[in-house]
């Protein structure tokens, strides 16, 4: 029985607060704060249960230090914008409460995905005895627990790693991202990058792909490289791989758009004067675009994630594939989002669980693969992200 503070009430804090509310046995006290509080309460009205709702700036230490004071939460979940996490760190830090997010903290005038403002909090959490959780979604998260999986059953080591992810979902509209536009197109728009023999090589944006054949009837995609955080505690925490590299799909739609937006200038975030008035491009595209939250009952189709990967086993080579498959729909009929959220969200949940249970336990900062996979794969199956494995004939997967 343990109190928690979600912190975002967006998409994913959306499913985050479903799934906590199912589980009462261990989330017994729920508190969902946002900066627009009326958000909250549109959650909780969705809720079969009640919790509580309060409003708090992210940005502002010292209001989260005041609500975190007057709930006195077990854990604080942090699905705010990346750009806080290291304000909701401070805040736990103060007030002596353990930690978790679902992305690594970036600065708002820098498109720059790293773990080292994170990981530099080693030191604070391990001496207050509190611990930090990073990256406890789907990519990151559930790839993390994948790899470490993999390594615990299947491998005795791991030489090359390739994170696939799929959103096979249309939505109908022209031009819409499944998550918060402004992260989603920073992320996007930087250069790729990935890791080989040692060292990380940058790539221009998007400009190395190659088609896919996704299973279960989703079929053959585009995939383009990327640069994402996970690669970077991986490699890391797995020293014996040779590569890592993250894939994504896109229609060409997307990135037809995209390629317009940025060739005018909006997708910048370089602040401009506009009417006597300071703006952010990209700030103001995402004001204007379709919010991610009224995406859920157009999107249809499925999301496929996973890893493929490649090592040695008793001396031989093998090929290993795992992977989820989300379908849209079912997620809108369970929680009212869509399955981008889903997938983000009840990782988030699980990973709540592993700390509040003490199953996953220590003192400082930690990637989820650090710890053992084993009890967060078996929640994945109970909480609505069963995973499949494929040790077969991997040929037509090659990458």
């Amino acid at each position: 029985m343990s109190k928690i503070l979600i912190i975002g009430a967006g998409g994913v804090g959306s499913v985050v607060t479903h799934k906590c509310a199912q589980v009462p046995e261990v989330f017994s006290e729920i508190c969902l704060a946002s900066r627009t509080v009326s958000k909250c309460e549109d959650i909780a009205a969705q809720l079969k249960r009640p919790i509580r709702t309060e409003q708090v700036d992210a940005d502002n230490v010292p209001e989260l230090v005041a609500l975190i004071n007057d709930f006195k939460p077990d854990l604080v979940l942090n699905v705010a914008l990346p750009y806080q996490d290291l304000h909701i760190m401070d805040a736990c830090l103060e007030t002596g409460v353990d930690y978790l997010d679902t992305a690594n903290y970036e600065p708002p005038d820098e498109a720059k995905f790293c773990y080292k403002w994170q990981w530099e909090y080693q030191k604070r959490f391990e001496e207050k005895g509190l611990m930090a959780l990073l990256g406890s979604g789907f990519d990151p998260g559930v790839t993390n627990v994948f790899t470490a999986w993999a390594k615990k059953k299947h491998f005795d080591e791991i030489h090359y790693l390739d994170i696939i992810d799929c959103n096979a979902g249309d939505h109908g509209q022209p031009f819409a991202t499944n998550f918060n536009p402004e992260i989603n197109i920073r992320e996007v728009t930087q250069r790729g990058k990935f890791y080989e023999n040692g060292k990380w090589l940058e790539t221009d944006p998007l400009s190395q792909f190659q088609s896919f054949d996704f299973p279960e009837g989703i079929g053959p995609k585009n995939i383009y490289l990327m640069y994402h955080e996970e690669l970077e505690s991986l490699v890391k925490h797995f020293p014996e791989i040779k590569r890592g590299r993250f894939w994504m799909t896109f229609s060409d739609q997307y990135l037809n758009h995209l390629n317009v937006l940025q060739n005018i200038g909006m997708t910048s975030i370089e602040p401009i004067t506009y009417e006597g008035q300071e703006i952010i491009p990209l700030q103001f595209l995402k004001a204007v675009l379709p919010d991610p939250g009224s995406l859920g009952p157009l999107t249809k189709g499925r999301t496929c994630i996973g890893c493929l990967i490649r090592g040695m086993k008793d001396g031989k080579e093998k090929s290993y594939y795992i992977y989820n498959i989300c379908d849209h729909q079912k997620c809108y009929e369970e929680v009212k989002s869509q399955a981008v959220s889903y997938t983000t969200g009840v990782p988030a949940m699980i990973g709540a669980m592993m700390m509040l249970t003490g199953s996953w336990r220590g003192k400082g900062v930690f990637n989820m693969e650090q710890f053992d996979p084993e009890p967060f794969m078996e929640k994945l199956n109970i909480h609505g992200l069963p995973w499949v494995e494929y040790e077969g004939d991997l040929s037509g997967l090659k990458l």
